[in-house]
């Protein structure tokens, strides 16, 4: 093997182990501002959690705000991805649906991502490295879900009452995240009796649809 081989394996290794390093950090952090808050999550802690020192972290990060960005970024752009996979549904009330549906799957199936996008409470500022600010990144899920909205009552699709766009949207989401949300935080009480949870969002879906729509069938 040649030099210039062996030099470039083992420069993808130590980007291969630079990238893992910094999802370990990312998803330990993830875990600890769920489990303690955004606030009360040290550099330290997070460092420890893995197993590092505090000064390795800071090779990747060059702090909580920095990290929590990135967190941010990296969750809300994979729930956007996740909605934008059902594709061009030409009616905006079959899409609502099916939007509320690839959003359950996504909690369900991203449970720690869930819980530190809408289940925590983190006040900061969307800066880059520079101190630019950054979009929002949870605009393109909410956006998508606000132009579908906004959509179904230029259509005429909704009740003429329901013409807020924002409101309606926040009563589909609002819904939609209840069910989760309760199902996350009291899926082991005895006296509460859950079904399967994608089901009961269908169901769900289909009766606030039915009871917005204009003239439903």
């Amino acid at each position: 093997m040649s030099t210039d081989a062996i030099r470039s394996g083992s420069l993808a290794r130590r980007e291969r182990q630079k990238a893992e390093t910094r999802q370990a950090i990312l998803d330990a952090a993830r875990e600890l501002f769920v489990q303690d808050g955004v606030e009360a999550t040290t550099m330290r802690a997070i460092a420890a959690k893995i197993g590092y020192t505090p000064t390795a972290i800071y090779h990747h990060f060059r702090d909580k705000d920095a990290l929590l960005v990135e967190l941010c970024v990296a969750d809300f752009s994979a729930l956007g991805a996740a909605l934008h996979r059902i594709g061009r549904i030409e009616d905006p009330v079959e899409r609502l649906k099916r939007m509320g549906m690839a959003y359950t799957d996504f909690a369900l199936d991203n449970p720690s991502q869930y819980r530190f996008m809408f289940m925590t409470v983190h006040d900061h500022h969307m800066v880059d490295e520079g101190g630019m600010p950054l979009k929002s990144p949870e605009e393109d899920a909410y956006g998508f879900l606000l132009a579908t909205v906004q959509e179904g009552i230029d259509a005429g699709r909704f009740r003429p009452e329901l013409n807020d766009a924002p409101e309606l949207a926040m009563m589909v989401w609002g819904g939609i995240h209840g069910v989760i949300s309760l199902w996350f935080t009291h899926q082991n009480d005895p006296n509460i009796t859950f079904r399967d949870v994608r089901e009961t969002v269908r169901t769900m879906c289909d009766t606030m649809m039915r009871g917005a729509i204009r003239n439903p069938s």
